[in-house]
């Protein structure tokens, strides 16, 4: 099932403050995801429990992991102005003092690793591995990590780093079933073979 594309209306040259009011009051059924790509509000329907599966397993071996300050929030939004995005990752990690107060979103730039699960529909994957990775590398979020069970061939996870110029560069990619290693201040080595695969 692809995303819902909600038109956010008359004058396509909509300031930040404006995509951002309209994400505040998209009315979508419990559970979708809300989110702003490339300036357009996006609804995108409840991941299935694989991938809520997959999100659950990797939080549980992250938590073993990061520092006590720090967090990992499913449900927490990252701005990316810069990209005319608002995106809801799979998993956020940061510290704790950033996500605290009023507010359901944080800046990008203060995001220490964002994981994306892919879905079955070509348009939300596409956001995943393409759309979304530029926006994070563009804000420069330190590591992206990307479980992409539907991966056209095998099912791959792939690390990003390093990003410059709103590009990152591929850390490792394995497929699943191997081991993908997580570098400081994870300090990680992480078996994918514990994934779901669809």
């Amino acid at each position: 099932m692809s995303a819902l594309t909600v038109d956010p209306g008359p004058g396509h040259g909509q300031d930040w403050d404006d995509l951002v009011r309209i994400w505040e009051e998209t009315d979508a059924p419990e559970g979708c995801k809300v989110e702003i790509i490339e300036g357009i509000v996006t609804v995108s329907p409840p991941p299935s429990k694989d991938h809520n599966t997959t999100a659950a397993l990797l939080q549980r071996r992250l938590y073993t992991v990061i520092p006590e300050d720090w967090e990992i929030y499913q449900t927490l939004g990252v701005s990316v102005p810069g990209r005319a995005g608002l995106y809801i990752p799979d998993l956020v990690v940061l510290p704790r003092a950033v996500a605290s107060g009023p507010g359901n979103r944080v800046p990008a730039e203060d995001v220490r690793l964002v994981v994306e699960i892919t879905s079955p529909a070509n348009a939300n994957a596409n956001h995943d591995r393409i759309g979304k990775a530029h926006g994070y590398a563009k804000a420069g979020v330190e590591l992206f990590l990307l479980l992409d069970p539907w991966h056209t061939g095998r099912p791959t996870a792939t690390l990003y780093g390093e990003p410059s110029d709103g590009t990152y560069r591929v850390l490792e990619a394995v497929e699943y079933g191997q081991t993908l290693t997580l570098p400081k201040p994870f300090k990680l080595d992480l078996d994918t073979g514990i994934f779901p695969v669809s």
